[in-house]
């Protein structure tokens, strides 16, 4: 693997938590709107993961190397919205209920945490891979 491909495997990486963390802050930022009916009610998003490494046998025919991460598609909750009662609410169905997602704030944020930190250590990682190139064309000058 060369130094080049470092920077592809971090780039689908940063990509990748780049999406978790935008579906993250979606989850958020719908996690208190009101529904006067179930069918309504705003679905948690989350991304679902591929590592690429099915390409990987072009590396036998002499080809370059395709590996990293990408996001196969979005993952939409299936959890049963909350119900209040709430008669004088003006989005009450016949019934006096008012419909929530199913989102935990705190599990949400502990995912952007944890997306964050993956899209750190990402940058960390390609600023250590340009390191390494500089300090090895810095050695031809000696």
């Amino acid at each position: 693997m060369s130094l080049g491909n470092i920077f592809e495997i971090a780039g689908s990486g940063m990509r990748a938590e780049a999406k978790r963390m935008e579906t993250s802050a979606g989850n958020l930022a719908n996690a208190g709107v009101e529904s006067g009916s179930p069918d309504d009610v705003y679905k948690a998003q989350y991304p679902i993961f591929k590592a690429v490494q099915d390409k990987a046998n072009h590396f036998m025919n002499n080809d370059k190397p395709i590996s990293g991460v990408e996001v196969a598609g979005i993952y939409e909750s299936e959890e049963d919205p909350i119900q209040r009662y709430e008669p004088h609410n003006p989005l009450a169905d016949e019934n006096g209920l008012v419909y929530t997602p199913n989102i935990s704030t705190v599990e949400e944020m502990a995912n952007m945490i944890s997306a964050s930190r993956a899209y750190q250590v990402n940058i960390e990682m390609m600023s250590t891979a340009k390191q390494l190139i500089q300090r090895t064309l810095q050695l031809g000058e000696q």
